[in-house]
Protein backbone atom coordinates (compact mmCIF):
# COMPACT_ATOMS: atom_id res chain seq x y z
CA UNK A 1 0.00 0.00 0.00
CA UNK A 2 1.06 3.26 -1.00
CA UNK A 3 2.53 5.08 2.09
CA UNK A 4 0.41 8.53 3.40
CA UNK A 5 1.82 11.45 3.32
CA UNK A 6 0.33 14.64 5.39
CA UNK A 7 1.51 18.06 5.22
CA UNK A 8 3.57 19.94 8.20
CA UNK A 9 0.57 22.21 9.33
CA UNK A 10 -2.70 20.41 9.10
CA UNK A 11 -5.56 22.88 7.41
CA UNK A 12 -7.05 23.27 10.16
CA UNK A 13 -4.78 25.35 11.39
CA UNK A 14 -2.65 27.38 8.47
CA UNK A 15 -4.93 30.97 9.69
CA UNK A 16 -3.11 33.77 10.23
CA UNK A 17 -6.02 36.31 11.19
CA UNK A 18 -6.99 38.97 13.10
CA UNK A 19 -9.71 38.63 16.13
CA UNK A 20 -13.23 40.13 16.47
CA UNK A 21 -11.59 42.40 18.82
CA UNK A 22 -8.45 43.28 16.57
CA UNK A 23 -11.52 45.15 13.69
CA UNK A 24 -11.75 48.82 13.82
CA UNK A 25 -14.36 49.92 16.08
CA UNK A 26 -16.78 51.43 13.38
CA UNK A 27 -16.22 48.02 11.62
CA UNK A 28 -17.63 46.41 14.85
CA UNK A 29 -20.55 49.06 15.26
CA UNK A 30 -21.56 48.60 11.68
CA UNK A 31 -21.57 44.81 12.01
CA UNK A 32 -23.42 44.74 15.20
CA UNK A 33 -26.00 47.49 14.04
CA UNK A 34 -26.45 45.09 11.21
CA UNK A 35 -26.84 42.14 12.89
CA UNK A 36 -29.44 43.96 15.55
CA UNK A 37 -28.08 42.39 18.50
CA UNK A 38 -25.08 42.56 20.15
CA UNK A 39 -22.09 39.78 19.15
CA UNK A 40 -22.06 37.44 21.99
CA UNK A 41 -19.08 35.79 20.73
CA UNK A 42 -16.85 35.64 17.88
CA UNK A 43 -14.23 32.50 17.03
CA UNK A 44 -11.98 33.20 14.00
CA UNK A 45 -11.63 30.81 11.38
CA UNK A 46 -8.66 28.76 11.98
CA UNK A 47 -8.03 27.81 8.15
CA UNK A 48 -7.37 29.13 4.75
CA UNK A 49 -4.26 31.83 3.46
CA UNK A 50 -6.20 35.14 3.54
CA UNK A 51 -5.35 37.33 6.54
CA UNK A 52 -8.25 39.04 6.82
CA UNK A 53 -10.69 38.82 9.33
CA UNK A 54 -13.31 35.61 9.04
CA UNK A 55 -15.10 34.29 12.01
CA UNK A 56 -18.05 33.04 13.13
CA UNK A 57 -20.11 35.72 14.77
CA UNK A 58 -23.13 34.67 17.44
CA UNK A 59 -25.69 37.43 18.64
CA UNK A 60 -27.35 37.60 21.93
CA UNK A 61 -30.30 36.26 20.52
CA UNK A 62 -28.39 32.87 19.80
CA UNK A 63 -28.34 34.24 15.91
CA UNK A 64 -24.99 32.43 14.03
CA UNK A 65 -23.19 34.10 10.88
CA UNK A 66 -19.94 33.57 9.08
CA UNK A 67 -18.38 37.25 8.57
CA UNK A 68 -15.49 38.17 6.77
CA UNK A 69 -13.83 41.43 6.61
CA UNK A 70 -10.85 43.28 4.98
CA UNK A 71 -9.21 46.64 4.02
CA UNK A 72 -10.31 47.91 0.81
CA UNK A 73 -7.77 45.92 -1.60
CA UNK A 74 -6.92 42.45 -2.60
CA UNK A 75 -8.79 40.77 -0.20
CA UNK A 76 -12.06 42.64 -0.27
CA UNK A 77 -12.04 42.53 -3.93
CA UNK A 78 -12.07 38.33 -3.24
CA UNK A 79 -15.02 39.00 -1.33
CA UNK A 80 -17.10 41.18 -3.19
CA UNK A 81 -16.68 38.73 -6.07
CA UNK A 82 -17.59 35.62 -3.57
CA UNK A 83 -20.99 37.34 -2.57
CA UNK A 84 -21.67 37.89 -6.45
CA UNK A 85 -21.44 34.47 -7.53
CA UNK A 86 -22.74 32.69 -3.92
CA UNK A 87 -26.20 34.87 -4.11
CA UNK A 88 -26.88 33.26 -7.95
CA UNK A 89 -25.70 29.35 -7.33
CA UNK A 90 -28.69 27.10 -8.07
CA UNK A 91 -30.38 25.96 -5.10
CA UNK A 92 -28.78 22.70 -5.91
CA UNK A 93 -25.47 23.59 -4.53
CA UNK A 94 -24.68 22.86 -1.33
CA UNK A 95 -22.81 26.32 -0.21
CA UNK A 96 -23.42 29.24 2.00
CA UNK A 97 -25.13 31.99 0.78
CA UNK A 98 -24.54 36.13 1.08
CA UNK A 99 -27.34 37.15 4.03
CA UNK A 100 -25.48 40.83 3.36
CA UNK A 101 -22.70 43.15 2.77
CA UNK A 102 -21.19 46.75 3.55
CA UNK A 103 -18.65 49.01 2.92
CA UNK A 104 -17.41 51.10 5.99
CA UNK A 105 -14.61 52.46 7.67
CA UNK A 106 -12.57 51.60 4.46
CA UNK A 107 -13.52 47.70 5.29
CA UNK A 108 -15.14 45.39 2.66
CA UNK A 109 -17.68 43.04 4.95
CA UNK A 110 -19.84 40.01 3.88
CA UNK A 111 -22.26 38.05 5.73
CA UNK A 112 -22.61 34.71 5.30
CA UNK A 113 -24.98 31.98 5.98
CA UNK A 114 -22.86 29.81 9.36
CA UNK A 115 -22.29 26.43 8.76
CA UNK A 116 -22.49 24.20 11.36
CA UNK A 117 -19.39 21.52 10.73
CA UNK A 118 -15.76 20.77 10.48
CA UNK A 119 -13.11 20.88 7.77
CA UNK A 120 -12.11 17.06 6.51
CA UNK A 121 -9.54 15.79 8.32
CA UNK A 122 -5.73 14.43 6.30
CA UNK A 123 -5.55 11.51 5.72
CA UNK A 124 -9.00 11.54 4.33
CA UNK A 125 -11.63 9.18 5.01
CA UNK A 126 -13.52 7.39 2.66
CA UNK A 127 -16.65 8.77 4.09
CA UNK A 128 -15.50 12.18 4.34
CA UNK A 129 -14.28 12.13 0.42
CA UNK A 130 -17.26 10.77 -0.85
CA UNK A 131 -19.55 12.84 0.62
CA UNK A 132 -17.49 15.62 -0.97
CA UNK A 133 -17.44 14.16 -3.89
CA UNK A 134 -21.59 13.55 -4.33
CA UNK A 135 -21.83 17.36 -3.22
CA UNK A 136 -19.39 18.54 -6.20
CA UNK A 137 -20.97 16.24 -8.51
CA UNK A 138 -24.43 17.79 -7.49
CA UNK A 139 -22.91 20.96 -7.63
CA UNK A 140 -21.60 20.25 -10.90
CA UNK A 141 -24.82 18.75 -12.44
CA UNK A 142 -26.22 22.29 -11.47
CA UNK A 143 -24.14 24.56 -12.71
CA UNK A 144 -24.16 22.61 -16.04
CA UNK A 145 -25.99 25.76 -17.39
CA UNK A 146 -25.03 28.77 -15.19
CA UNK A 147 -28.23 31.10 -14.60
CA UNK A 148 -27.50 34.39 -16.40
CA UNK A 149 -25.22 36.36 -13.48
CA UNK A 150 -22.59 33.63 -13.77
CA UNK A 151 -22.32 33.33 -17.85
CA UNK A 152 -19.84 36.02 -18.46
CA UNK A 153 -16.97 34.20 -16.02
CA UNK A 154 -13.42 33.54 -17.35
CA UNK A 155 -12.82 30.90 -19.28
CA UNK A 156 -10.86 27.86 -17.78
CA UNK A 157 -8.93 26.90 -21.11
CA UNK A 158 -7.65 30.64 -21.13
CA UNK A 159 -6.84 30.21 -17.56
CA UNK A 160 -4.43 27.02 -18.14
CA UNK A 161 -2.97 28.98 -21.10
CA UNK A 162 -2.08 32.03 -19.57
CA UNK A 163 -1.52 31.31 -15.65
CA UNK A 164 -1.05 27.74 -15.78
CA UNK A 165 1.95 27.34 -17.73
CA UNK A 166 5.10 27.55 -15.78
CA UNK A 167 7.13 24.04 -16.87
CA UNK A 168 6.98 25.71 -20.57
CA UNK A 169 9.75 28.19 -20.12
CA UNK A 170 11.22 26.25 -17.32
CA UNK A 171 12.31 24.08 -19.93
CA UNK A 172 13.05 26.03 -22.07
CA UNK A 173 15.46 28.13 -19.92
CA UNK A 174 13.31 31.53 -19.45
CA UNK A 175 12.33 30.54 -16.00
CA UNK A 176 14.47 29.14 -13.25
CA UNK A 177 13.41 25.83 -12.10
CA UNK A 178 11.63 25.63 -8.51
CA UNK A 179 12.44 23.68 -5.97
CA UNK A 180 11.51 19.72 -6.68
CA UNK A 181 12.30 15.96 -6.47
CA UNK A 182 15.32 15.30 -7.89
CA UNK A 183 14.35 12.98 -10.27
CA UNK A 184 12.27 15.18 -11.82
CA UNK A 185 14.80 17.52 -13.41
CA UNK A 186 14.99 14.69 -16.30
CA UNK A 187 11.05 15.03 -17.07
CA UNK A 188 10.75 18.90 -17.32
CA UNK A 189 9.91 18.59 -21.50
CA UNK A 190 7.94 16.49 -20.99
CA UNK A 191 5.89 18.32 -18.02
CA UNK A 192 5.75 21.28 -20.58
CA UNK A 193 4.57 19.22 -23.23
CA UNK A 194 1.57 17.77 -20.84
CA UNK A 195 0.72 21.50 -19.92
CA UNK A 196 0.59 22.58 -23.43
CA UNK A 197 -1.82 20.21 -24.53
CA UNK A 198 -4.02 20.64 -21.62
CA UNK A 199 -6.51 23.87 -22.52
CA UNK A 200 -8.63 22.57 -24.96
CA UNK A 201 -9.38 19.47 -22.78
CA UNK A 202 -10.96 21.54 -20.29
CA UNK A 203 -13.31 23.47 -22.45
CA UNK A 204 -17.00 23.67 -20.83
CA UNK A 205 -19.86 25.60 -20.55
CA UNK A 206 -20.29 24.56 -17.19
CA UNK A 207 -19.14 26.83 -13.46
CA UNK A 208 -16.56 25.33 -12.02
CA UNK A 209 -15.85 25.76 -8.55
CA UNK A 210 -11.94 26.89 -9.13
CA UNK A 211 -10.45 25.97 -5.71
CA UNK A 212 -11.44 23.22 -5.05
CA UNK A 213 -9.39 21.79 -1.94
CA UNK A 214 -9.94 19.97 1.48
CA UNK A 215 -9.95 23.13 3.80
CA UNK A 216 -12.93 24.31 1.23
CA UNK A 217 -14.83 21.81 2.41
CA UNK A 218 -17.20 21.67 5.38
CA UNK A 219 -18.96 18.07 6.76
CA UNK A 220 -22.17 18.40 9.04
CA UNK A 221 -23.31 17.07 11.86
CA UNK A 222 -25.23 14.40 9.02
CA UNK A 223 -22.07 13.48 7.20
CA UNK A 224 -22.46 15.94 4.20
CA UNK A 225 -20.55 18.61 2.62
CA UNK A 226 -20.77 22.07 2.12
CA UNK A 227 -18.68 23.33 -0.82
CA UNK A 228 -17.05 26.96 0.51
CA UNK A 229 -15.28 29.93 -0.39
CA UNK A 230 -16.63 30.39 -4.27
CA UNK A 231 -13.89 33.25 -5.10
CA UNK A 232 -12.39 31.84 -8.34
CA UNK A 233 -15.25 30.04 -10.37
CA UNK A 234 -14.78 29.73 -13.76
CA UNK A 235 -16.22 28.02 -17.14
CA UNK A 236 -14.70 24.87 -18.11
CA UNK A 237 -14.98 21.25 -17.48
CA UNK A 238 -16.06 19.87 -13.88
CA UNK A 239 -13.55 16.88 -13.62
CA UNK A 240 -10.70 19.07 -13.68
CA UNK A 241 -11.61 20.85 -10.47
CA UNK A 242 -11.99 16.77 -8.98
CA UNK A 243 -8.11 16.08 -10.06
CA UNK A 244 -7.47 19.09 -7.45
CA UNK A 245 -9.06 17.99 -4.90
CA UNK A 246 -7.90 13.95 -5.47
CA UNK A 247 -4.40 15.26 -4.88
CA UNK A 248 -4.90 15.24 -1.26
CA UNK A 249 -6.64 12.24 -1.30
CA UNK A 250 -3.69 10.45 -3.57
CA UNK A 251 -1.70 11.78 -1.16
CA UNK A 252 -3.85 10.13 2.08
CA UNK A 253 -3.39 6.52 -0.04
CA UNK A 254 -6.93 6.00 -1.72
CA UNK A 255 -7.10 5.36 -4.61
CA UNK A 256 -7.37 8.31 -6.89
CA UNK A 257 -7.43 7.17 -10.37
CA UNK A 258 -10.50 4.66 -10.25
CA UNK A 259 -12.15 7.91 -8.54
CA UNK A 260 -11.18 10.37 -11.30
CA UNK A 261 -12.06 7.88 -14.09
CA UNK A 262 -15.80 7.96 -12.75
CA UNK A 263 -15.77 11.32 -14.16
CA UNK A 264 -14.55 10.68 -17.44
CA UNK A 265 -12.18 13.08 -18.08
CA UNK A 266 -10.41 13.02 -22.00
CA UNK A 267 -7.27 10.83 -22.61
CA UNK A 268 -4.61 12.95 -21.49
CA UNK A 269 -6.65 15.16 -18.77
CA UNK A 270 -5.78 13.95 -15.64
CA UNK A 271 -2.26 13.84 -16.57
CA UNK A 272 -1.72 16.81 -18.05
CA UNK A 273 -4.06 18.95 -15.27
CA UNK A 274 -1.37 17.10 -12.93
CA UNK A 275 1.59 18.66 -14.86
CA UNK A 276 0.45 22.16 -14.78
CA UNK A 277 -0.93 22.53 -11.62
CA UNK A 278 2.43 20.93 -9.70
CA UNK A 279 4.51 23.80 -11.96
CA UNK A 280 1.74 26.26 -10.64
CA UNK A 281 1.92 24.98 -6.77
CA UNK A 282 5.68 24.31 -6.92
CA UNK A 283 6.17 27.74 -8.48
CA UNK A 284 4.14 29.66 -6.41
CA UNK A 285 6.06 27.96 -3.22
CA UNK A 286 9.53 29.44 -4.65
CA UNK A 287 7.81 32.62 -4.91
CA UNK A 288 6.25 35.62 -2.31
CA UNK A 289 3.25 34.91 -0.49
CA UNK A 290 1.70 38.38 -0.94
CA UNK A 291 -0.77 39.23 0.94
CA UNK A 292 -1.25 35.36 1.93
CA UNK A 293 -0.26 33.97 5.50
CA UNK A 294 3.11 32.42 5.01
CA UNK A 295 1.30 29.01 5.99
CA UNK A 296 0.41 29.58 1.46
CA UNK A 297 3.70 28.54 0.95
CA UNK A 298 3.31 24.85 2.60
CA UNK A 299 0.38 24.30 0.99
CA UNK A 300 1.27 24.81 -2.77
CA UNK A 301 5.13 22.68 -1.93
CA UNK A 302 3.30 20.12 -0.29
CA UNK A 303 0.34 19.72 -3.11
CA UNK A 304 2.92 20.64 -5.95
CA UNK A 305 4.78 17.38 -4.65
CA UNK A 306 2.10 15.13 -4.05
CA UNK A 307 0.49 16.29 -7.64
CA UNK A 308 3.77 15.74 -9.26
CA UNK A 309 4.69 12.18 -7.64
CA UNK A 310 0.79 10.68 -8.33
CA UNK A 311 1.87 11.78 -12.17
CA UNK A 312 4.74 10.12 -11.96
CA UNK A 313 2.65 6.79 -10.63
CA UNK A 314 0.59 7.48 -13.44
CA UNK A 315 3.30 7.72 -16.29
CA UNK A 316 5.66 5.16 -14.60
CA UNK A 317 8.26 7.55 -14.15
CA UNK A 318 11.33 6.53 -11.80
CA UNK A 319 11.64 8.22 -8.58
CA UNK A 320 14.44 5.96 -7.28
CA UNK A 321 16.32 8.32 -6.37
CA UNK A 322 14.46 10.56 -4.27
CA UNK A 323 10.54 11.25 -3.66
CA UNK A 324 7.86 13.14 -1.81
CA UNK A 325 9.77 12.26 1.42
CA UNK A 326 13.05 12.99 0.82
CA UNK A 327 13.32 16.95 0.19
CA UNK A 328 13.31 18.90 -2.60
CA UNK A 329 16.56 19.90 -5.05
CA UNK A 330 16.87 22.87 -7.16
Amino acid sequence: MRPVSLPEIPYSATAVRPNWEDLPTAVRDAITHRLGAPVASATSATSGFTTAFAGLLTSGPGERVFVKAAPFGNTSHAYAREAHITAALPSGVRAARPRWTLEVAGHYVLCLDAIDGHIPALPWSPASLAATLTAWRTAADALSHPPAPLRDLPRLTDLVRDELSWWTPVAAGRAPIPALPPWALSHLDELAGLEQRLPPLVAGTGVTHGDLRVDNVMIDPTGDAWLCDWTWPCLGAPWFDTVTLLVSAWASGLDADTLIASWKPPPGGVDGTLAAMSGYWLTRAAGSTGTAAATARQHHAYSGVQALTWLAERRGWSTRFGGAKDGLVT
